[in-house]
């Protein structure tokens, strides 16, 4: 299990699903500190461990997006700048779209 409490299957599902971030796209570079691979629960709600929630973005995203909903931070000043929208997004995060308060 890592320090986020994810279990080591779910790890490796989320890191072969997840190979570029989940909301802009980008290709992750551990050179750069932005473009690194962040743990994100894509509802916020840390006790929701599972592969419908947990999905890696770049630090860049995950420091815009922190603790908003997603439905909210998708309408950002962050997400139009770097056009980020429902219709762009990974399908995860699309499939997340549909459930209620996120």
């Amino acid at each position: 299990m890592n320090n986020r409490n994810i279990p080591n299957s779910l790890e490796i599902e989320v890191i072969k699903r997840d190979t570029n971030c989940v909301y802009c796209g980008i290709k992750f570079d551990k050179n750069i500190k932005k473009d690194s691979a962040t743990w994100e629960h894509i509802i916020n709600d840390e006790t929701i461990i599972n592969i419908n929630n947990i999905a890696l973005c770049c630090c860049s995203c995950n420091a815009s997006k922190w603790a908003k909903k997603l439905i909210d931070w998708l309408q950002s000043d962050y997400c139009k700048r770097k056009n980020i929208t429902n219709e762009n997004v990974a399908n995860i995060i699309k499939e997340a779209l549909f459930k209620k308060d996120i």
